[in-house]
């Protein structure tokens, strides 16, 4: 009774800890466009977030409507620019308000505010401290897209609480940094992206085992695990390489609901698989069926970002790249553990049984929340 009682806490902690997450992640747009004395500016923010921040829905009925939002369009521009500073050579630039849209992003409706900051030089540098919903959410991210003057390009940045300040000089750094740029996005992305994650992990927790006489047996060598892996990560590689560049391209477009809903889905069946075997010798087969899914949610953050026309290709393959980068950091740290612990019932009953039955509440969840859009937890 006790150990099932302990195999039971598994799915309620993650329940706990990554539920919260079943949407996109809070992320605000901000393009910044300098030139001379000024600085152009363009901020999309989630009506759902500021509707948790400010409160938006004056009638409560789930609904957020064009006349709530435009009678609270002076607190939504006051909340939104207390919360950026833009600076430069030490000098503030404070923005004013030039105009308020609505518009739609790949996961809902966002707020759109247009300013303008005036300096009283010419910005040649320029420093940007941003604290925009870190009080009410540690996770919430802010994606900057600055566009140089003089067509020299765009830089990316984002912020989050431990980086609130960020430092730009105009200059630019040509297309290799623009590459670099979007690498770290493409690395960030994928440590944030908790669906991404949690169906990597659903594959690769049998990696270190095989199923024979109805349960989970662990493997005695080494090499047969890596090379599990290794075709699992590749066949997950170039099928997300392959809808991404697609839909960043605009050659696919896929309803985001539909996309974020299938990645649920996807989750859900590769911890089932886990717990009742029936796809065993071919698990690379499906990460590569379900990274074409999964690909169609990494464009919809990177169209989101924006892509720079002037090196649309050299952008797309540095996030390409970056979330490579990131898979690999997960994996490499993943499996040596799982290797090492493959032998004890620990890692064969509650890690792999456990941690896949716990993968599967939180997926269903997910699935739920997003096929039936509506949310089951609030943050």
């Amino acid at each position: 009774m006790r150990r099932w009682l302990i195999f039971l806490i598994f799915p309620v902690l993650a329940l706990q800890t990554v539920a919260a997450h079943a949407h996109k992640p809070s992320d605000s747009y901000l393009v910044l466009r300098p030139d001379g004395e000024h600085i152009e500016g363009q901020w999309d923010i989630a009506l759902r977030d500021l509707d948790y921040a400010i409160g938006l829905d004056t009638d409560n009925n789930g609904e957020i409507t064009w006349g709530e939002l435009h009678a609270r369009q002076d607190a939504v521009a006051a909340y939104a620019l207390a919360h950026l500073k833009l600076r430069s050579k030490g000098a503030d630039c404070p923005p004013q308000v030039t105009g308020q849209l609505v518009d739609q992003h790949s996961d809902g409706t966002y707020a759109v505010l247009r300013f303008v900051a005036q300096c009283p030089n010419r910005v040649d540098t320029l420093e940007a401290t941003y604290s925009l919903f870190f009080d009410l959410d540690p996770q919430h991210k802010g994606l900057l897209r600055l566009d140089l003057p003089a067509g020299r390009g765009t830089t990316t940045a984002i912020f989050s609480p431990d980086q609130s300040v960020q430092r730009f000089t105009l200059e630019g750094g040509g297309k290799l940094q623009q590459f670099f740029d979007y690498l770290k996005n493409g690395v960030w992305h994928i440590w944030i992206g908790f669906d991404h994650i949690l169906f990597l992990l659903s594959l690769l927790l049998p990696a270190v085992a095989y199923f024979a006489n109805r349960r989970w047996q662990p493997l005695e060598n080494f090499k047969p695990a890596l090379w599990d892996v290794l075709r699992i990560v590749t066949a997950f590689t170039v099928a997300h390489s392959i809808t991404l560049s697609l839909a960043a391209l605009g050659v696919i477009q896929l309803p985001s609901r539909l996309v974020e809903s299938a990645i649920a889905l996807s989750v859900v069946l590769a911890a089932v698989n886990n717990i009742f075997p029936v796809v065993l010798g071919r698990r690379w087969a499906v990460a590569f069926f379900f990274g074409l899914i999964h690909g169609f949610g990494f464009a919809s953050v990177l169209a989101d970002l924006g892509l720079p026309r002037d090196a649309l290709v050299l952008a797309l393959v540095g996030f390409n790249v970056g979330v490579e980068i990131g898979q690999l950091a997960i994996v490499s740290a993943f499996l040596p553990l799982a290797y090492a612990l493959r032998k004890t019932v620990f890692y064969r009953r509650f890690v792999l049984i456990g941690g896949s039955a716990a993968i599967m509440v939180v997926a269903s969840i997910w699935l739920a929340e997003r096929a039936l859009d509506f949310k089951l937890i609030s943050r």
